[in-house]
């Protein structure tokens, strides 16, 4: 295909919570409250004064106001900055008055404030003080010399309406005197029209959480998702089984491709996580043929790209102490899952908002080994959940096995393939963090490779396990790991299994707001049982740039060497035509937030001396990718 074509391109209620708040404002005695009355008010009261009081709903508010959650002040504060920019046109009229005069003022309604010196307010402590309709903020101030909106201290004003209500209903009207009720009255008919809209509000917010309740997903799980779209090209040859072939120019074509993933969180005690993953999608990767993996992207992460709706993941994780965590491993569990991989901004857990390729993700040590298992974090910083300190070492180690599920013979939990894996974290200071990582595994014939436990042998149409990572010769062992002898389909099986132990260090550095520098290094030392020894190696550091041009988006750098085959020792000539050039990964990516749900991510990955040979050109890959998250 042409070009041409990518040259174009590259958000209680509370009018009861509302009390919390009313409270605060109260800084005048009982006995001075009591004076303004009878100066203003008849302290005779009729039965049917009595009666209006009594028609007020009992809503034991007095119980919903001392339970009050502290999340209702921030509600109440909000209904009192929009009581300072009223819109209601019968609420306008109520602070004309306050225009027309800068004189004293006789009426609360003419006030758009109550001020600590008002006869409402001052009236109203004092029935707070009598009959505890309003507690203090849950920090146990009082907060007296506050001012209050006309909203707060009308919600103050229903909390006693409420109160007094209660009295009045249960026969002891006796403990309410003639004086309050009258104060009561008098408060109510001022704040009539605060009243009337507080009580429309909290029927509007019960109506609207019970039809929340009614139609919520689930109470104890949250469901999130990701959905890749990515355009993608490879730009020069192609090759097969390490060697390019001259007649087969450009064979890899532009295409679509898509990944969809949901994942479902939940929660039984609010520390613990069942993480369960569904994916499926089509995006295949290129070089197939060749047992390649250098350059894959993160979305060609996939069992089958065939569409097939798949459980991805499942594991459980929760706290023993509060220093130790524990992860039980049911399906395609990784070590990233448990294990800090310091690789930030760049790792996403192989979706859509990090680095383009896998390689970019995190170390390849990460990528050997995986399936079912334990997994454990400890963090050296607590000895008990009363002696918690800040400690800057933390340990996280497991043991995940490929085959844990399968019965058979030389497979299950402990006789088929597994990996164990230990790393000491170190963080010195906020900004910086190293760790030192060690991983021991076992691989049965055809089921190396740097794929997090997939144990794939053979992959589709008759190519090599590429991994998702490193060179061909890297994951197949040159295919002596690959049920070949001549690493071509239909050969002979003179495949071993294959012993390792992996040692790698990696470091996280924020050099500022705006970079932070990654790095890694990883060594190999492996056996091919009864057949020879052979060693590997992966190197690379990236760059990114949080926040470039936009909050949200990030800007990134890939250079190292993904995991090559570095010497072979087996006898009878089977190392013959390993090629041991330095094949580099080059890769540049700009992540374009363009909504808190959408972001456009294109890039370059470059690989020169593809699978460790100067004879290939290099690998060019293009890529326009478009995650949707929500």
């Amino acid at each position: 295909m042409s070009k041409k074509f990518w040259n174009c391109l590259l958000f209680s209620p509370a009018v009861l919570g509302a009390t919390l708040v009313a409270s605060s404002a109260a800084v005048a005695t009982e006995s001075q409250s009591a004076n303004l009355v009878a100066q203003s008010q008849d302290t005779s009261i009729e039965t049917q004064e009595i009666e209006l009081l009594a028609q007020v709903p009992g809503t034991n508010s007095a119980n919903s106001v001392a339970n009050a959650p502290a999340t209702t002040i921030r509600q109440i504060n909000r209904y009192g900055r929009e009581g300072r920019n009223l819109r209601q046109p019968s609420l306008r009229n109520l602070n004309r008055g306050r225009r027309k005069t800068k004189g004293q003022v006789t009426s609360v309604s003419q006030l758009s404030d109550v001020q600590p010196t008002d006869w409402a307010f001052q009236a109203l402590q004092s029935l707070v003080e009598r009959y505890g309709c309003i507690v203090g903020y849950p920090d146990g101030t009082y907060r007296g010399n506050r001012a209050l909106t006309r909203f707060e201290f009308a919600a103050g004003v229903n909390a006693c309406l409420d109160r007094i209500t209660e009295l009045l209903q249960a026969a002891i009207a006796d403990t309410v005197s003639r004086e309050d009720l009258a104060i009561l009255q008098r408060l109510q008919e001022e704040f009539s029209a605060e009243l009337a809209i507080l009580r429309g509000r909290v029927d509007a917010l019960e109506a609207r959480a019970a039809e929340l309740e009614a139609n919520q997903f689930s109470t104890t799980t949250k469901l999130r998702g990701e959905v890749i779209f990515a355009l993608v090209d490879n730009f020069e040859d192609q090759g097969q089984y390490g060697t390019f072939n001259d007649n087969t120019q450009d064979e890899d074509q532009t295409v679509f491709q898509y990944r969809v993933r949901l994942d479902f969180n939940t929660s039984f005690s609010g520390e613990d996580l069942l993480f369960t993953r569904l994916q499926a999608g089509n995006a295949q990767a290129f070089n197939q043929k060749i047992a390649e993996a250098e350059g894959q992207q993160t979305f060609n992460i996939l069992k089958d790209a065939d569409e097939t709706v798949e459980l991805d993941k499942l594991f459980y994780k929760f706290p023993v102490r509060d220093n130790i965590r524990v992860t039980i491993a049911a399906n395609k569990v990784s070590w990233y899952d448990f294990v800090p991989t310091l690789n930030p901004y760049m790792e996403d857990y192989d979706g859509g908002s990090g680095s383009l390729s896998a390689f970019g993700q995190r170390s390849p040590i990460y990528r050997l080994g995986g399936g079912k298992g334990l997994g454990i974090e400890y963090d050296f910083g607590c000895k008990d959940q009363y002696a918690c300190s800040y400690s800057p070492f933390s340990l996280s180690f497991g043991y995940l096995a490929a085959e844990g599920e399968d019965p058979r013979e030389g497979k299950g939990l402990f006789n088929g393939d597994y990996a164990a894996l230990a790393q000491l974290t170190f963080t010195p200071i906020k900004n910086f963090q190293i760790g030192l990582t060690y991983n021991k595994g076992y691989f049965g014939p055809g089921n190396f490779g740097y794929d997090d436990g997939a144990a794939t042998g053979l992959g589709d149409n008759g190519s090599l396990n590429s991994g998702f990572v490193g060179t061909g010769a890297a994951n197949t062992i040159f295919g002596l790991n690959a049920e070949l002898n001549d690493r071509r389909p239909g050969s002979v099986n003179i495949a071993q299994p294959v012993s390792t132990n992996a040692y790698g260090v990696q470091m996280s550095w924020r050099a500022a707001d705006w970079v932070t520098i990654n790095g890694f290094g990883m060594y190999l030392d492996g056996k091919l049982i009864g057949l020879g020894d052979f060693e590997q190696w992966s190197y690379g550091a990236n760059i990114a740039f949080p926040d470039l041009f936009k909050e949200g988006s990030l800007g990134g750098i890939v250079v190292g060497r993904e995991p090559y085959m570095n010497e072979l020792d087996v006898p009878n000539g089977l190392a013959s035509g390993l090629r041991q050039d330095m094949s580099w990964h080059i890769e540049a990516f700009y992540k374009y937030q363009v909504t808190d749900n959408i972001s456009i991510t294109p890039g370059v990955t470059v690989i020169t001396n593809a699978n460790q040979d100067d004879d290939n050109d290099e690998l060019i890959i293009g890529t326009i990718r478009t995650t949707f998250q929500f």
